[in-house]
């Protein structure tokens, strides 16, 4: 599996030259003798940043915006909607599902058929509430039958899922499933090995767990999904 693409639209292109540029002008009034500028705090601020690939950030609408009416692969044949994700902009904590199924597909929103009931739960547990959190996918139309989602379709996707979490930056972000993790992770390992692990997506700290979905199925599992979650929550509320 390719390593998920860095994405980085034509503003942040712009933003970067117009740092190049500005930066060669500081370089220059210095040589011409300059000794300083009456820079405000928040303006040396943001100039003490520059360097450290801190890039501006986007807002969630931009996003969905930029996705349109998506028919960049197949999956889009077959949907009723796009399912982008919901949930709080700014949020601590991210959950990924794998994609959409058929109660996600006719409402348009993530995870509100069975496994998202349970997912509701799982958020409770954890004294937080779904308007707390961010829920999406790592595809956003349903594949058929409800099967894992393709390569190629994972491909045209994930440019769009990096942008969400980019734009949000959570704290922490629990990967549902086989496929959210080694996706996010770029990893071939099955979730049985990847579970109860320490790992990280961009700095970000990624918990892998079980999607809800399994647990219906193996409700046995449930005490291992407890576990992650004591994590998750350690994490979210930061000690």
């Amino acid at each position: 599996m390719e390593k998920p693409p860095t994405y980085k639209d034509d503003k942040s292109l712009l933003f970067d030259e117009a740092v190049d540029d500005f930066r060669a002008y500081l370089r220059y009034m210095g040589a011409m003798g300059c000794n300083g500028f009456a820079f405000s705090q928040k303006t040396r601020d943001i100039l003490d940043r520059w360097g450290k690939d801190v890039a501006l950030t986007e807002e969630l609408a931009d996003i969905r915006r930029d996705l349109g009416d998506c028919k960049r692969c197949n999956l889009s044949k077959g949907r009723e909607n796009i399912v982008f994700g919901q949930g709080k902009p700014r949020a601590r904590l991210v959950f990924v599902g794998e994609g959409p199924g058929h109660e996600e597909d006719v409402q348009g929103e993530p995870f509100v058929g069975a496994a998202g009931q349970l997912l509701t739960k799982i958020i409770q547990a954890i004294d937080l509430t779904r308007e707390d959190v961010y829920i999406c996918n790592i595809v956003k139309c349903r594949p058929p039958h409800n099967r894992n989602p393709e390569q190629d379709e994972i491909d045209a996707c994930l440019p769009f899922l990096v942008r969400q979490l980019k734009a949000i930056q959570p704290r922490v972000i629990c990967a549902l499933g086989a496929i959210a993790a080694q996706t996010l992770l770029n990893t071939n390992d099955p979730i049985t090995k990847l579970r109860g692990g320490a790992h990280e997506y961009e700095g970000i700290a990624l918990i892998p767990t079980y999607h809800p979905a399994y647990l219906l199925r193996n409700p046995a599992k449930k005490r291992d999904v407890w576990e992650d979650m004591k994590k998750v929550k350690k994490i979210v509320i930061g000690h």
